[in-house]
Formats: C-alpha cells, sequence, structure tokens
C-alpha cells in the first residue's frame, strides 16, 4: 500500500546551478513527476512498464532536471491511475515531492524574505520550470488565493496533474513557515472522488471539489510571514541565476497564452485589453502575434476550449457555470462554440468523456 507520510522538509542548500538553455514550449522539468515511480512500486508495480508504455525512457526519471513533453506526463498519469485504480494517484506523488523538486525556483522560495515572495517567485519564475501551466496569486479582502492553471491544449489527466501542483505547493509552504501550517480551503477542478481522506490528511483543511481551478486559499496575512534562514544575498544571486534562464522574446504567443489562462474566466480579455496590459498597442500585438505565426482570436479560443474541455471531462460543474465562466452570455452561445471547436456539443463531450 501507498506510504501517506509527508515528504520530510529538505535543509536550505546553498549551491547555485549553472544556467540551463530556455524550456520549450510545452515541456516541463520532471522535478515534481519523479515521484512517479516510487509511487508506483508502493503498489508493487513495476515503474519501467508503465513508463515505457507512455513512450518515455525510464532512465529519464533518474535526474529531476530532465524534461519531458507536458502532455507526455498527462499520458503517465492516466496510465498510472488506470494501472492502480487509485483517482488520486497525482495527490500521492505530489505529497513525495518537497520545495526542492521545484528545482531553481524552490531554492529561491527558501531565500525569499517573506511566504508572499516566495509564492510570487512561483509566479514569476515557474516558466523556466513547467511550460504547460501557469500560476497566479491574488488577493481579495483578507485571503489570498494561490491558483495553479494548465493552459496547454489537449493534456490529459489534468486534474492528477493539478492535484499532484497542490500537494507540493503545501509542503514548500510547510517548508517556509512551518510544518503546522494549513491553508483556510482548498479548491479542486475534479469529481469528487470516492475516498476524499487522502486529500483531508494532506491538506489538514476543508477541500471542495467541482471547482473552476485548483486555488489554495489561505489567510492574506501569511503572505506577510517570513521565511527564516533566508540569505538576500543568495536570493539575488538566485533570481540572476534564473533571469538568465530565461528568454522573454523566444515565444511571445506561449506569454499570450499564459496570460489569457489566468484572465479569460475573471475577465473580459479583448485584444485591447491584453494590449494593454503589456503597455503596447493593439497593432503592435497583432504583429508580434503574426510573426509567431499565431492569431490573437485563435489562441484565446485555443484557451476557452481547453478550460471548457477540463470541466467538462473532469468536474461536475454545469453547461450554464462553464459559460459564464468564459464570458458568455447563454450556455446556447457557449454550445456553439463549443461545437465549432470539437464538432461535438459540450454535452456529447462529457458523455464520451465518462466512457473512457
Amino acid at each position: 500500500m501507498p506510504s501517506d507520510r509527508p515528504a520530510p522538509a529538505p535543509r536550505p542548500s546553498s549551491a547555485v546551478a549553472s544556467p540551463r538553455p530556455t524550456l520549450p514550449y510545452g515541456y516541463i522539468h520532471l522535478g515534481v513527476a519523479k515521484g512517479v515511480a516510487p509511487a508506483l512500486r508502493d503498489f508493487g508495480l513495476d515503474p519501467d512498464a508503465t513508463i515505457r508504455e507512455a513512450g518515455l525512457d525510464p532512465g529519464l526519471f533518474d535526474d529531476e532536471e530532465n524534461v519531458i513533453p507536458h502532455a507526455t506526463l498527462g499520458r503517465l498519469l492516466s496510465l498510472c491511475v488506470a494501472r492502480t485504480n487509485c483517482p488520486h494517484f497525482g495527490l500521492l506523488v505530489g505529497r513525495r515531492a518537497t520545495i526542492l523538486s521545484l528545482g531553481m525556483i524552490g531554492r529561491l522560495m527558501q531565500h525569499s524574505e517573506t511566504l508572499g515572495d516566495a509564492l510570487r517567485a512561483i509566479v514569476t519564475y515557474l516558466g523556466v520550470q513547467n511550460r504547460g501551466a501557469v500560476p497566479l496569486l491574488a488577493v481579495s479582502n483578507d485571503l489570498a488565493l494561490f491558483s495553479f492553471m494548465i493552459y496547454q491544449p489537449h493534456i490529459e489527466s489534468a486534474d492528477q496533474i493539478s492535484d499532484g501542483a497542490l500537494a507540493v505547493t503545501v509542503n514548500a509552504i510547510r517548508t517556509l513557515i512551518g510544518s503546522d501550517w494549513n491553508p483556510t480551503e482548498v479548491l479542486l477542478p475534479r469529481i469528487v472522488p470516492p475516498d476524499v481522506e487522502p486529500y483531508l490528511r494532506h491538506f489538514r483543511a476543508p477541500v471542495r471539489f467541482d471547482q473552476e481551478s485548483a486555488t489554495i486559499v489561505l489567510p492574506a496575512r501569511d503572505l506577510a510571514r517570513r521565511v527564516p534562514g533566508a540569505d538576500p544575498l543568495m536570493r539575488i544571486l538566485l533570481e540572476e541565476r534564473i533571469e538568465h534562464m530565461t528568454d522573454s522574446a523566444s515565444d511571445f504567443a506561449d506569454g499570450i497564452r499564459r496570460l489569457l489562462r489566468t484572465r479569460l474566466t475573471s475577465n473580459r480579455c479583448s485584444a485591447e485589453d491584453i494590449a494593454a496590459l503589456m503597455a503596447m498597442h493593439r497593432r503592435t500585438l497583432s504583429r508580434r502575434l503574426k510573426d509567431s505565426g499565431a492569431g490573437y482570436r485563435i489562441i484565446a479560443n485555443e484557451i476557452r476550449f481547453e478550460i471548457a474541455r477540463q470541466l467538462l471531462e473532469d468536474t461536475e460543474v454545469s453547461l450554464c457555470q462553464i459559460a459564464a465562466a468564459l464570458g458568455y452570455s447563454e450556455a446556447s452561445a457557449f454550445t456553439r462554440a463549443f461545437r465549432r471547436w470539437s464538432g461535438r456539443t459540450p454535452t456529447a463531450w462529457r458523455a464520451k468523456g465518462r466512457q473512457r
């Protein structure tokens, strides 16, 4: 049986790694996913067979710095769920991970002055570790919301990936400010699993399922909590290293995808809105997207389709709620748009997904 013991808190590292090449769009450093193999062994399974079936070399999992396609990770987690018959397999993988599973970003978090600075480091720099998902930190009154959203299209097991992402984030926060820390609540974009106890045991907080995004809710005052042992000089060195690992001009369209994924479910995002956010003229935005081989409307619809697909497949959120979240005035308009994107109605798509 798999162990439910939380991962031990790592000691802060003073090592500064050499810069790595810019991560290609749609790829992810193994990091947290390195826990897939031991999690499979806990069920008495040979991980190599499942990893090969997903189209990966098992040797890749010897080094968490290796990179794999985000879509292949989704395929691997689908196979793991099927082989283990464990609907919370992603949670088990995330539970194993530590703050250092986040690579250079995890080290930067350890040397951030406050928890808020550490979470903002994830928001700012996750692209060097994961170019298939985007985080968001928002504050509303006395609550802070840290969300994790997948934006790359056609990813299997988005629910498993989200489970693992929130599990390791909670591990990281507990490493930074104390193992007794608990969130206010946790929101998950997935159907209620048959057994909710593993979620309650790990998060130690109320967990709400069938939500629009994967979100950790915490008191806003916790953002000001200081990180013991943080070294300001080390933080500066790490930030410089990470800046060298980024290339903001390498994929302009991917930056727009990331931005849209954080805003489509809460704001009307016209091309003019996005251009204003990026301090550029609408025509400049169009020209730069054209140079990268994409168009604003195509990218926006791609993100809308991915959000809708995930909610239809992984949750019981109603069509009216999905339509409203995507900015449609009525469900019929959303249904027409979804049929254009996929060739099926949302209801037919959800039914097909339930048969898998």
